[in-house]
């Protein structure tokens, strides 16, 4: 994907950006467990059978998974910043929408609507990426990455608060209030990323993602209804393996499409998005089990007869444990690479859940578990896209971080489908309503050791650090990361930006015009001045350059197939013109 930027320079970052991006995927994260404290109670809510009540969970987690590509790409072309608050405004819509209604299929459209809030993700990635220094972007990426973790473990105590003491609809509005002040923040803190990618987006691939996922997940919800080999079942199986196949041959041969499957192909970035799958279907176990086992009344023999508020208490270190686990992992992937430190974080959420099946018979061994799961997922989710950046060139970061969200939000929703499959199929009847049994909770605890290890085995084929993946994860910028790739392996023009007394002017425009007057590239002068340009064929070309408080500078320079250092100079008074 080519990236250029725009005209208007981007406003200076400030140091609020990252806790107001942090903000906003938690937010994000809220709508994912928004519903936990009262999931058992919403067959009766919404008058329906539990297998229905399921997608009530299940739809907001497959437009989700939709979603992230979608806006992600959207970003690309438009604005990350833009995207952001319009994923954002879709969430409030939503959650309205929900607040205002008991029906089932009214719900399930509020629901989904909410889950387009997913794309948040990747694109306050992208804008930490575009935006902050090379020093604190480990890190930022890190909170980001586990955002939704952290969200869907600290909302948990709130949301069983509000449940047990008003209205059920009261969550929705308290969400559409968390959503409405992360846009706000958003709009004063937040600058736009100057990067734009060129090409149109992808109305036929976003529509077959779509509809592949759609077909996918829905014989896993309603399958055990239906039966598992009924004719529907295969059907929509066979349906969905069709569509999606029709639809990577259509995406490998467009120019722009909205998911680069050959970067998927790459060892590094497939072994990466397999593991992600299956951090993604642990990480949600844990939201759906441990509250409804807290909260089972003492009479059923193992449940634990706590209260809703103090269910969410118990649980709420899951979250805490995953913030405060962003800067122990800088520190690990640091001195070891992400790698070691995904391996390590997969390996404490296996023990987690292997020592849960032992411990369920008393409040604080749910506290327990809840505290070694959020370390373990914590590590794990912070260490994808640092792996993620570190095995693709840097033009192509965007895009396969974006995949790479998509990737765990599949995980969730089949955790969410199956989980909520195996607990209505093991439940027991007492008093005409269904009540979850032991058997079930264990199950579904094996399931997420299961996935764990599969995760663990693809985590194992992914390639040692290496000193080029150091190079791009140091990249604190679109315009950074193209130079650290043009100075490994691509050929063009490199130089210094520099003012009229010598000094280097960061944040400059670079912009190359070929013979025939077109835009041939773009980029912006990093910190030190420090610019790279590729050409697409050698010939004679014209560097011009601009910057604020500097007057623009053109000069023509030819390229003979080698790196060319070219230095241009902005010798103009400052204030003479101003860039945009």
């Amino acid at each position: 994907m080519t990236h250029t930027t725009t005209d208007q320079p981007a406003r200076a970052a400030s140091g609020a950006v990252v806790p107001v991006l942090a903000f906003a995927g938690i937010v994000v994260a809220v709508m994912q467990t928004l519903l936990v404290p009262v999931i058992k109670d919403l067959p009766q809510l919404l008058a329906t059978a539990p297998s229905n009540a399921t997608w009530v969970l299940t739809s907001t987690l497959l437009s989700g998974a939709v979603a992230t590509p979608i806006m992600g790409r959207l970003g690309d072309l438009f604005g990350k910043r833009r995207m952001l608050i319009a994923s954002l405004s879709i969430m409030v819509v939503g959650a309205l929408v929900s607040a205002l209604t008991s029906q089932l299929l009214l719900m399930i459209v509020g629901r989904t609507l909410q889950g387009f809030a997913m794309g948040a993700i990747p694109l306050g990635i992208g804008l930490m990426r575009d935006m902050l220094p090379r020093e604190k972007l480990g890190s930022a990426m890190a909170l980001m990455s586990s955002s939704i973790g952290v969200g869907g473990g600290l909302a948990l105590p709130l949301a069983a608060l509000i449940a047990q003491h008003a209205d059920w609809h009261a969550l929705f509005y308290g969400a559409a209030g968390l959503g409405v002040l992360s846009i706000v923040l958003t709009l004063l803190v937040v600058p736009e990323s100057p990067m734009r990618a060129e090409g149109t987006f992808d109305v036929l691939g976003a529509i077959g993602l779509s509809a592949g996922l759609v077909l996918f997940l829905l014989p896993i919800t309603k399958g055990s209804d239906w039966g598992w080999t009924s004719a529907t079942t295969l059907g929509l199986f066979a349906a969905s393996a069709a569509v999606l196949l029709l639809w990577g041959v259509m995406e490998l041969r467009l120019k722009a499409p909205l998911v680069d499957l050959r970067t998927t192909a790459r060892p590094a970035v497939l072994f990466t998005n397999l593991a992600s799958i299956m951090v993604g279907v642990s990480f949600y176990v844990v939201s759906l089990v441990l509250p409804q086992l807290l909260q089972l009344p003492k009479a059923t023999g193992y449940g634990l007869g706590q209260s809703m508020v103090t269910a969410g208490l118990l649980v709420a270190p899951l979250g805490l444990t995953m913030m405060f686990t962003a800067p122990v992992y800088a520190r690990l992937s640091a001195k070891y690479g992400p790698k070691i430190t995904l391996i390590l974080g997969m390996l404490i959420i296996a023990i987690g859940y292997g020592a849960g099946l032992g411990l369920m018979s008393a409040a604080w061994q749910s506290l327990v578990i809840a505290v070694v799961l959020g370390a373990g997922i914590g590590l794990a989710y912070s260490s994808l896209p640092a792996l993620i950046i570190g095995a693709v060139p840097a033009s192509e970061t965007g895009a396969a971080n974006g995949l790479n969200t998509l990737m765990r939000s599949i995980g969730t929703s089949v955790s969410s489908a199956v989980i909520g499959m195996v607990l209505a199929n093991t439940a027991h009847t007492v008093g005409g309503v269904a009540v979850p049994t032991m058997h079930g909770f264990r199950l579904s605890f094996v399931i997420a050791t299961g996935a764990v290890a599969v995760g663990l085995l693809m985590a194992f084929f992914l390639p040692g650090r290496r000193p080029a993946v150091a190079t791009q994860l140091r990249a604190s910028s679109e315009e950074d990361a193209h130079l650290a790739r043009a100075e490994q392996v691509l050929r063009g023009f490199r130089g210094r930006v520099l003012a009229a007394d010598g000094a280097p002017v960061a944040r400059a425009k670079v912009t190359l015009i070929d013979q025939r007057g077109r835009q041939a590239g773009a980029t912006l002068s990093s910190e030190d001045g420090s610019y790279a340009l590729v050409v697409p064929a050698r010939g004679a070309y014209v560097l011009a350059a601009r910057a604020s408080g500097h007057g623009p500078l053109a000069s023509s320079a030819t390229h003979a197939g080698d790196d060319r250092a070219v230095d241009v100079d902005l010798a103009l008074p400052a204030g003479v013109v101003s860039a945009g």
